[in-house]
């Protein structure tokens, strides 16, 4: 094993950190306009009370539901959904309808307005609590209200045998939880 270091910039440490689960945000405005993005940067961030992290660039049209609201809901795809999730990551939704574009399908939340996606195995209705200024990004922490999951993959966890989690690499490269890599 060759042990010897590459400096790497410090504009991309994010890739050192990655891959990471990528989900489906989805939120509604105040109008009820709806929107669903691409989001790798998302951690737990509290188990009482439940809370997630979710990092946005302030300029996106997610961010802006978000704000509206107080709300948004985080989904959870499988690989079969890779072309979808890429396409959700790539376009705004300021300019095209992304649940049509993508062909997602919005379902009703348990607890908020926002919806959820039919497609998706796992959904986390959260209140937004609390906003902080990361430098280009703004973390948008969200109190978990809700949560749901499809009971042939989830029992207490995953069956990590039959469940395809995506995972962003970077440059448009994704993986799951095995060692195949793929590109939409």
């Amino acid at each position: 094993m060759n042990d010897e270091k590459a400096e790497v910039h410090v504009n991309d440490i994010w890739k050192l950190l990655h891959p990471r689960l990528t989900v489906l945000v989805t939120a509604r405005g105040k109008e009820g306009n709806i929107n669903v993005m691409t989001v790798s940067w998302i951690s737990i961030a509290s188990w009482n009370p439940p809370c997630v992290a979710i990092f946005i660039a302030p300029e996106r049209y997610t961010y802006q539901l978000i704000k509206e609201s107080g709300e948004f809901v985080v989904n959870v795809p499988t690989i079969d959904l890779l072309q979808k999730v890429d396409l959700c990551g790539s376009v705004s939704g300021r300019e095209i309808d992304k649940f049509k574009e993508a062909g997602l399908t919005p379902i009703s939340s348990l607890k908020v307005k926002a919806p959820s996606i039919k497609e998706c195995i796992a959904h986390l209705e959260c209140q937004l609590i609390k906003e902080v200024e990361t430098g280009d990004h703004v973390m948008l922490l969200g109190r978990v209200i809700a949560a749901r999951a499809n009971k042939s993959q989830f029992s207490r966890t995953y069956d990590i045998r039959s469940v395809k989690l995506v995972y962003y690499v970077g440059n448009s490269e994704y993986t799951t939880n095995s060692n195949e890599t793929y590109h939409p």
